[in-house]
């Protein structure tokens, strides 16, 4: 992800300033797989995503322009296929109701750049009973160790 990041100009993990570029900016600028997912709200397959399987402290940031996301804490275990998290950041993300598929969903995208994350659904552990189930692709981990 960081050479996207490197070619990315709206990339920042410290400017929170709301974005407002068209999908054929981003077109040009994201690889095509984070494309179709960020901003089409396509869903990478169950067991695929480099963050399913992982545990390591650190922060989650929107891989599309580096807001902040998720704190490493609040992920747990869902054995749904996709890195899954209690919490959000409330400052990071926002919702919107998804009747795509015939389903009734919560969509979860980035504050910053409205780029599609993956979905919020209420079976989640405690404290929040809260399971956001994201996409691998949309997120950019970054470990305590190299603070």
């Amino acid at each position: 992800m960081e050479n996207q990041a490197k070619n990315n100009p709206y990339y920042s993990r410290t400017d929170t300033t709301k974005l407002d570029i068209p999908n054929e900016e981003w077109k040009k600028i994201l690889a095509p797989d984070l494309y179709a997912i960020s901003r089409e709200a396509a869903t990478e397959r169950a067991f695929t995503g480099k963050y399913n399987d992982f545990d390591e402290l650190g922060e989650y940031y929107c891989a599309v322009c580096g807001n902040h996301l998720f704190r490493s804490t609040t992920k747990f275990s869902s054995s749904c296929g996709w890195p899954s998290f209690f919490e959000a950041d409330k400052e990071g993300v926002y919702y919107k109701r998804d009747t795509a598929y015939g389903m009734e969903r919560v969509e979860v995208l980035c504050k910053r750049c409205d780029s599609h994350l993956g979905h919020v659904f209420d079976d989640g552990p405690k404290p929040t009973g809260l399971r956001y189930c994201m996409n691998s692709i949309s997120l950019e981990f970054f470990p305590d160790s190299e603070k």
